[in-house]
């Protein structure tokens, strides 16, 4: 769990009186699913090209 998760709901509680850890996690959701493409994609395109990890340092280790 993110550790200011309890200040989310409680600023969120501020604006609406209705609002709990369902709604904060229902408004959430599709930003989590829209960086979890990005980051995917990103990583599949490092992949492809084949850039290595950092100086001298492969992206595979051959054995």
């Amino acid at each position: 769990m993110m550790s200011y998760f309890a200040m989310i709901v409680a600023f969120m509680e501020r604006y609406d009186k209705k609002a709990g850890i369902g709604t904060i996690i229902a408004t959430m959701l599709p930003y989590t699913f829209i960086f979890l493409a990005a980051w995917l994609i990103m990583l599949i395109i490092w992949i492809i090209l084949g850039i290595p990890i950092g100086p001298g340092a492969p992206l595979f280790y051959e054995l």
